[in-house]
Protein backbone atom coordinates (compact mmCIF):
# COMPACT_ATOMS: atom_id res chain seq x y z
CA UNK A 1 0.00 0.00 0.00
CA UNK A 2 1.36 3.49 -0.76
CA UNK A 3 1.16 6.87 -0.37
CA UNK A 4 0.65 9.32 -3.39
CA UNK A 5 1.70 13.16 -2.70
CA UNK A 6 1.30 16.20 -4.29
CA UNK A 7 2.28 20.21 -3.59
CA UNK A 8 -0.03 22.78 -4.22
CA UNK A 9 1.85 25.29 -3.66
CA UNK A 10 2.75 26.86 -0.04
CA UNK A 11 1.32 24.58 2.53
CA UNK A 12 -1.68 22.96 0.59
CA UNK A 13 -0.60 19.14 -0.52
CA UNK A 14 -3.22 16.17 -1.61
CA UNK A 15 -1.76 12.79 0.32
CA UNK A 16 -3.85 9.71 -1.63
CA UNK A 17 -4.70 6.25 -0.76
CA UNK A 18 -6.39 3.69 -2.31
CA UNK A 19 -7.84 6.44 -4.03
CA UNK A 20 -9.13 8.11 -0.96
CA UNK A 21 -7.61 12.06 -1.03
CA UNK A 22 -6.94 14.22 1.82
CA UNK A 23 -5.93 17.73 0.80
CA UNK A 24 -4.23 19.65 3.50
CA UNK A 25 -4.04 23.75 4.18
CA UNK A 26 -5.57 24.62 1.15
CA UNK A 27 -4.85 28.54 0.61
CA UNK A 28 -7.73 31.04 -0.29
CA UNK A 29 -7.22 32.99 -4.15
CA UNK A 30 -4.80 35.35 -3.91
CA UNK A 31 -3.56 34.94 -0.44
CA UNK A 32 0.29 33.89 -1.32
CA UNK A 33 1.93 35.77 -4.08
CA UNK A 34 2.70 33.29 -7.71
CA UNK A 35 0.66 30.42 -6.47
CA UNK A 36 -2.66 29.77 -9.05
CA UNK A 37 -6.24 29.70 -7.63
CA UNK A 38 -7.08 26.33 -6.29
CA UNK A 39 -9.52 24.08 -7.79
CA UNK A 40 -9.67 20.69 -5.66
CA UNK A 41 -11.10 17.40 -4.93
CA UNK A 42 -11.03 15.49 -1.95
CA UNK A 43 -12.55 12.70 -0.01
CA UNK A 44 -11.16 15.60 3.72
CA UNK A 45 -9.60 18.45 3.99
CA UNK A 46 -7.83 19.16 6.74
CA UNK A 47 -6.27 22.62 7.86
CA UNK A 48 -4.19 23.38 10.29
CA UNK A 49 -5.54 26.72 11.56
CA UNK A 50 -8.01 29.43 10.70
CA UNK A 51 -5.74 32.26 8.53
CA UNK A 52 -6.75 32.90 5.06
CA UNK A 53 -3.64 31.00 3.19
CA UNK A 54 -4.11 27.10 4.97
CA UNK A 55 -8.10 27.31 5.59
CA UNK A 56 -9.93 27.86 1.90
CA UNK A 57 -12.23 25.12 2.25
CA UNK A 58 -14.31 26.35 -0.07
CA UNK A 59 -11.73 25.50 -3.27
CA UNK A 60 -12.01 21.52 -2.25
CA UNK A 61 -14.63 19.90 -3.87
CA UNK A 62 -15.63 16.92 -1.33
CA UNK A 63 -17.05 13.87 -2.44
CA UNK A 64 -18.52 11.00 -0.52
CA UNK A 65 -19.31 7.67 -0.05
CA UNK A 66 -15.45 6.40 0.21
CA UNK A 67 -14.12 4.53 3.41
CA UNK A 68 -11.03 6.19 4.81
CA UNK A 69 -7.98 4.10 5.01
CA UNK A 70 -6.04 6.59 7.82
CA UNK A 71 -5.94 6.61 10.89
CA UNK A 72 -5.55 10.65 11.80
CA UNK A 73 -3.70 11.77 14.69
CA UNK A 74 -3.89 15.19 16.27
CA UNK A 75 -1.00 17.23 17.81
CA UNK A 76 -2.03 20.39 19.30
CA UNK A 77 0.61 22.75 18.99
CA UNK A 78 1.30 26.42 18.80
CA UNK A 79 1.82 29.15 15.40
CA UNK A 80 4.20 30.75 17.63
CA UNK A 81 6.88 30.56 20.29
CA UNK A 82 4.58 32.38 22.91
CA UNK A 83 1.97 29.35 23.85
CA UNK A 84 -0.03 31.01 21.36
CA UNK A 85 -0.21 34.43 21.95
CA UNK A 86 0.82 35.98 19.05
CA UNK A 87 -0.59 33.52 16.11
CA UNK A 88 -2.87 31.05 18.09
CA UNK A 89 -2.81 27.60 17.70
CA UNK A 90 -1.29 24.90 15.12
CA UNK A 91 -2.63 21.51 14.73
CA UNK A 92 0.03 18.78 13.28
CA UNK A 93 -1.53 15.56 11.62
CA UNK A 94 -0.06 12.53 11.05
CA UNK A 95 -1.69 9.76 8.52
CA UNK A 96 -1.27 5.89 9.30
CA UNK A 97 -2.44 3.56 6.64
CA UNK A 98 -0.74 0.21 5.52
CA UNK A 99 2.05 1.08 7.83
CA UNK A 100 2.83 3.73 6.39
CA UNK A 101 3.21 7.60 8.47
CA UNK A 102 3.27 10.97 7.28
CA UNK A 103 2.91 14.41 9.07
CA UNK A 104 1.62 17.35 7.97
CA UNK A 105 3.47 19.93 10.43
CA UNK A 106 0.96 22.84 9.65
CA UNK A 107 2.69 26.38 10.56
CA UNK A 108 4.52 25.09 13.30
CA UNK A 109 6.21 28.23 15.13
CA UNK A 110 7.71 26.36 17.99
CA UNK A 111 10.94 25.48 17.94
CA UNK A 112 10.93 22.38 20.64
CA UNK A 113 7.80 20.71 20.86
CA UNK A 114 6.95 18.54 24.41
CA UNK A 115 8.58 15.25 24.95
CA UNK A 116 5.72 13.33 23.86
CA UNK A 117 5.10 15.04 20.58
CA UNK A 118 8.32 14.45 19.68
CA UNK A 119 8.17 10.73 20.47
CA UNK A 120 4.61 10.71 18.33
CA UNK A 121 7.21 11.93 15.54
CA UNK A 122 9.52 9.75 15.62
CA UNK A 123 9.48 6.77 13.20
CA UNK A 124 7.56 8.91 10.09
CA UNK A 125 7.90 7.67 6.79
CA UNK A 126 7.19 11.25 5.76
CA UNK A 127 7.00 14.66 6.84
CA UNK A 128 5.70 17.82 5.34
CA UNK A 129 7.52 20.74 7.14
CA UNK A 130 7.50 24.57 7.00
CA UNK A 131 10.75 26.16 6.68
CA UNK A 132 10.60 29.58 5.47
CA UNK A 133 10.70 31.18 9.24
CA UNK A 134 8.70 35.15 10.46
CA UNK A 135 5.02 33.00 10.65
CA UNK A 136 6.50 29.46 11.24
CA UNK A 137 9.91 27.52 12.06
CA UNK A 138 12.58 28.92 9.91
CA UNK A 139 16.11 27.16 8.17
CA UNK A 140 17.52 26.34 11.06
CA UNK A 141 14.83 25.08 13.35
CA UNK A 142 13.46 22.90 11.07
CA UNK A 143 17.16 21.77 10.55
CA UNK A 144 17.35 20.66 14.19
CA UNK A 145 13.65 19.50 14.52
CA UNK A 146 14.54 16.97 11.70
CA UNK A 147 17.80 15.60 13.35
CA UNK A 148 16.09 14.92 16.30
CA UNK A 149 13.03 13.11 14.43
CA UNK A 150 14.93 11.57 11.57
CA UNK A 151 11.92 10.99 9.23
CA UNK A 152 12.83 8.29 6.02
CA UNK A 153 11.76 11.66 3.68
CA UNK A 154 11.40 15.16 4.46
CA UNK A 155 9.43 17.43 1.90
CA UNK A 156 10.00 21.22 2.58
CA UNK A 157 7.00 23.56 2.47
CA UNK A 158 5.72 27.49 3.35
CA UNK A 159 8.76 28.94 1.43
CA UNK A 160 9.48 31.40 -0.79
CA UNK A 161 11.14 30.85 -4.20
CA UNK A 162 12.03 34.54 -5.68
CA UNK A 163 8.71 35.87 -6.32
CA UNK A 164 6.60 33.44 -5.31
CA UNK A 165 5.93 32.44 -1.66
CA UNK A 166 5.51 34.98 1.27
CA UNK A 167 7.69 37.93 0.65
CA UNK A 168 8.71 38.12 4.43
CA UNK A 169 9.81 34.28 4.63
CA UNK A 170 13.44 32.69 3.69
CA UNK A 171 14.07 31.43 0.43
CA UNK A 172 13.73 27.78 0.18
CA UNK A 173 17.94 27.03 -0.26
CA UNK A 174 18.19 29.18 2.67
CA UNK A 175 17.07 25.58 4.32
CA UNK A 176 18.62 23.50 1.36
CA UNK A 177 21.91 25.51 2.47
CA UNK A 178 21.64 23.76 6.24
CA UNK A 179 20.19 20.68 5.61
CA UNK A 180 22.17 19.38 2.65
CA UNK A 181 21.49 17.32 -0.92
CA UNK A 182 18.17 17.10 -1.72
CA UNK A 183 16.54 15.22 -5.20
CA UNK A 184 14.49 18.05 -6.69
CA UNK A 185 11.87 15.90 -8.14
CA UNK A 186 10.30 16.43 -11.48
CA UNK A 187 7.41 14.14 -11.90
CA UNK A 188 4.34 15.67 -10.10
CA UNK A 189 3.54 12.85 -7.80
CA UNK A 190 5.98 11.67 -5.37
CA UNK A 191 5.01 8.04 -4.58
CA UNK A 192 6.10 6.83 -0.86
CA UNK A 193 6.02 3.35 -0.52
CA UNK A 194 8.18 0.91 2.25
CA UNK A 195 11.00 0.59 -0.43
CA UNK A 196 11.10 4.62 -0.47
CA UNK A 197 15.42 5.34 -0.46
CA UNK A 198 15.70 8.37 2.95
CA UNK A 199 15.60 11.59 1.28
CA UNK A 200 15.16 15.35 1.10
CA UNK A 201 12.86 15.66 -1.41
CA UNK A 202 11.78 19.43 -3.16
CA UNK A 203 8.31 18.59 -4.60
CA UNK A 204 7.68 20.63 -8.23
CA UNK A 205 4.19 22.43 -8.30
CA UNK A 206 1.14 20.07 -8.94
CA UNK A 207 -1.45 21.81 -11.54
Amino acid sequence: MNMQIRWHGHACFSVTCEGYNVVFDPYQDGSVPGFPPLALEADLVLCSHEHHDHNARENVRLRAGRACPFTVTELHTFHDDCGGAKRGPNTIRILESGGLRLAHLGDLGVATLPPEQEAALQNLDAVLIPVGGFFTIGPDEAKSLLDRIRPRVAIPMHFRAGKTGLPMIAELDSFLKLAGPCVRCTEPVFELSRQTPPQLAVLPLSR
